[in-house]
């Protein structure tokens, strides 16, 4: 039996306090709540230095998510956050610009390199 890639909240509980309370501040109330358990399935795989997105649902990469499907930008204090989601379902968390994401447990200021790869399922 396969495992469940970890949720999100487990790896990078910043991050999701940030979603969830970015979300509640734009109106958004059930992808707060959705957020919440969003499962880390995998890197952006991009390799950008300033790109740290995750996909936190299997898609085909390169193909459109068709019907069902909006984006919601977000307004952080730093970079960019985006989350594109498909009938109420967070499908990618988009991340540019920011400081690195700290695992839990994690000193501040990181590990060398963070940000730069993530260790993420791919």
């Amino acid at each position: 039996m396969e495992q469940e890639p970890p949720l999100v909240r487990e790896v990078h509980p910043e991050l999701i306090d940030e979603l969830v309370a970015l979300l509640e501040a734009e109106g958004e109330r059930e992808l707060a709540i959705c957020a919440r358990d969003v499962r880390l399935v995998g890197a952006c795989g991009c390799r950008d230095d300033f790109c740290q997105s995750i996909r936190t649902a299997d898609h085909a990469p390169g193909r459109p998510y068709g019907p069902g499907h909006r984006c919601v930008p977000l307004l952080p204090s730093s970079g960019d956050l985006i989350l594109d989601v498909v009938n109420g379902r967070i499908m990618y968390i988009e991340i540019l610009g920011r400081p690195p994401l700290r695992r839990r447990g994690e000193p501040e200021q990181g590990r060398p390199g963070a940000g730069q790869q993530l260790d993420l399922p791919a």
